[in-house]
């Protein structure tokens, strides 16, 4: 009780202050699916938004705080700032998981196609964006390759935005400290945004910290001919990495919950990304966008969940172009452009510790080395108003992709000095070797404008993920090449979305299927003839009244199936018509607040239902709400404080359930927790 008291307090001293007076609605949600600004009434298919507000108010530790407050998503946290992506889809692991949604930094991919991460949302600024939009379902065909269950655009601030400087400094249990600077130096033609952000946490398990920092810069600057940007951002994470506790509902027992099995265990990341986009205005009639971009990332962690926990290095380095043009004539609107990118990387995966001389996996590299591709994507949409209110809307994507494949070590499944483990060893490295992936993505739509406020739409879709450099040259003894086939997913969505100056509304029912999708079977092969099945419906309710109340809702009812029966690793059966583990039915979220000139007053819910752990449905996890509180209070013009109480209810939950080698294993969810902020602007 001693983390409500201050709450309450504020509470308090915010009353009558908030009473006060009134504030403006909240601003409209407006989202783009378009690689140009659209109106969101205009826009066919779903679309989700976090603006700058929220993410300045829920101040969020974990990119999944965000994440909860929008319908289909779940970004299940891990140990530190380690993630699994969940959007209208299951928790995906293992092979297959990586690559399954796109994730992007003011429209451009944060990494090539091939050369995924689980945990690549920790690479974006998404504790400095403007904001987060978050598009459910697969892409369509202005995005491409990865966008199959879902995609996430991090928005930076725009130069002019919000003039002035902006210092934070925020403090909270377990030595959390956090520094976040926002400068915008914007005059006449020329703009000028940056912003930094730097934070501690030693955790609240043994051996669990991390130390991050994040960065950008974007710059402006308006000519006769048209627009120049240029952006760079970048970032570098060092942590420790928490384990799973293991043992049946070990996150209940309150000392167990500090244990970290593997003190040992690290990650350190750190990735950078530039970009520049020229754009000339034509009016409504034509306008056009040329972007240039480069990336690169590097990553190091130890493997601690694997026997002899092998060290993974691995990066890459890549760079592209992008050209955009949007034509009206009349009833037609025309959307057509193309995608081009090359990129370069590596993987060296080596084993310091001995298991004994019957190992199959021995000391040294089991796999060290390079992947080239290129990767081309020509684009169309195409438009048709027919009459006032209805609209038919089609488009295609055609995307090829190379990968010229390098060992440097032996191919094979021998040792890295050549010799032989008892039986074979287990890890099995191809002869270089090139492959190739095409792929077409078509998408064919209905829009119907009820009124001036609200549109309904009928959405079918295929969305596409090629397989990724791991799933083809990381392989395990007895598969010498990985023979597969690119993931695709078919979707019909049929929604309604209405935006009402402060009220906004959207619903949709969705039914997808997915072929090919990979996975490692029994043999350990990495295999991709799955298949699934996807129903749900989706609703996101905002409201903002006169008075300075508002409240807003994400609610999600979902089935995720298998579509096939199969053995797969570890001992898992999948059956047709189970549910996919890791895919709770139910997901939601509730927040309700006062606004005022003084400050804000927020409460939150938070819902995550029950989930199986295991593909044959034999282990469950009962799921959890938690409930958070938010304030800030304005002391003056420029000075502000801000306090959050997380978990209110102090409950016992975990953060990720799994059921694997025969017993249940917990990343278990952080207590209840009070943070302090104070800001200045000028």
């Amino acid at each position: 009780m001693k983390g409500i008291a201050p709450c309450l307090l504020l509470c308090q001293c915010l009353g009558l202050p908030l009473l006060a007076q009134a504030t403006e609605p909240l601003p409209e949600l407006r989202v783009t699916a378009s690689r140009l600004p659209q109106p969101a009434l205009e826009q066919l298919g779903n679309s989700a938004r976090v603006d700058r507000d929220r993410i300045a108010l829920t101040a969020a530790q974990h990119v999944h705080e965000l994440g909860n407050q929008l319908a289909g998503t779940w970004i299940s946290r891990g140990s530190g700032q380690e993630h699994l992506t969940a959007i209208r889809s299951p928790v995906l692991t293992g092979p297959g998981a990586c690559g399954a949604f796109l994730t992007l930094e003011d429209g451009i991919p944060s990494r090539p196609t091939g050369f995924c991460n689980v945990n690549q949302l920790f690479e974006l600024p998404t504790e400095l964006a403007a904001a987060i939009e978050v598009l459910r379902g697969p892409a369509g065909p202005l995005l491409g390759a990865n966008g199959l269950h879902g995609t996430l655009n991090v928005l930076l601030p725009i130069p002019g935005d919000a003039p002035g400087l902006a210092l934070a400094a925020e403090a909270g249990p377990h030595d959390f400290l956090r520094g976040r600077l926002h400068w915008d130096g914007s005059a006449g033609a020329t703009g000028i945004a940056a912003g930094l952000l730097a934070d501690h946490d030693n955790g609240f398990r043994e051996s669990s910290g991390y130390r991050q920092q994040k960065g950008f810069l974007r710059l402006a600057r308006e000519l006769r001919q048209g627009r120049l940007d240029a952006a760079f951002s970048a970032s570098n994470l060092d942590q420790q990495t928490a384990g799973f506790i293991r043992g049946r509902d070990a996150y209940l027992d309150p000392d167990r919950r500090r244990e970290n099995p593997n003190p040992e265990a690290f990650r350190r990341a750190d990735s950078q990304r530039a970009w520049l986009r020229w754009t000339r205005p034509g009016g409504e009639a034509r306008r056009s966008e040329w972007r240039l971009f480069l990336r690169r990332s590097d990553m190091e962690f130890l493997q601690h969940f694997l026997p002899g926990q092998p060290l993974e290095t691995n990066g890459q380095i890549s760079g592209g172009l992008g050209y955009t043009l949007a034509l009206n004539r009349g009833p037609w609107r025309l959307t057509a452009g193309l995608d081009a990118e090359a990129a370069s990387g590596f993987l060296e995966e080596r084993q310091a510790q001995s298991l004994g001389p019957g190992s199959n996996r021995p000391p040294g590299r089991h796999y060290d080395y390079t992947v080239d591709s290129q990767a081309i994507a020509p684009f169309l949409r195409l438009r048709r108003q027919l009459g006032a209110r209805w609209a038919l809307e089609g488009g295609l994507r055609l995307e090829y992709l190379r990968y010229d494949y390098e060992t440097r070590l032996p191919p094979g499944n021998r040792r890295e000095d050549g010799g032989s483990c008892p039986g074979g060893c287990l890890f099995f490295r191809p002869a270089d070797r090139s492959d190739e992936f095409f792929e077409a993505a078509p998408e064919l739509g209905l829009l119907f404008r009820i009124d001036a406020d609200s549109t309904a739409w009928l959405r079918g879709v295929r969305g596409f993920r090629p397989p990724q450099a791991t799933e083809l040259y990381r392989l395990q003894s007895g598969q010498s090449v990985a023979d597969l086939q690119p993931e695709t997913l078919d979707s019909l969505e049929l929604g309604w979305r209405r935006i009402d100056g402060g009220f906004s509304a959207e619903a949709v029912a969705f039914l997808m299927r997915k072929k090919h999708f990979i996975f490692r079977d029994a043999d350990g092969f990495n295999v991709s003839d799955g298949r699934s099945r996807h129903r749900g419906l989706e609703l996101q309710l905002r409201y903002q009244h006169a008075s300075g109340l508002y409240a807003a809702v994400a609610a999600t009812w979902a089935r995720h199936e298998y579509a096939f029966d199969r053995d797969a690793a570890r001992g898992e059966t999948i059956r047709d018509g189970n549910d996919i583990d890791t895919a709770p039915r139910t997901l939601g979220s509730l927040q309700a607040g006062y606004r005022g000139a003084r400050g804000v007053l927020e409460v939150e819910w938070v819902h995550l239902g029950p989930y199986w752990l295991d593909a044959a449905n034999t282990a469950r996890y009962p799921g959890h709400d938690l409930v958070n509180l938010r304030a800030t209070w304005r002391l003056s013009r420029s000075w502000q404080f801000a306090l959050r109480l997380r978990n209110l209810g102090d409950e016992a939950y975990a953060d990720r359930a799994d059921f694997a080698f025969g017993s249940y294993r917990y990343l278990p969810g952080r207590g209840r927790e009070l943070f302090a902020e104070i800001d200045w602007r000028h």
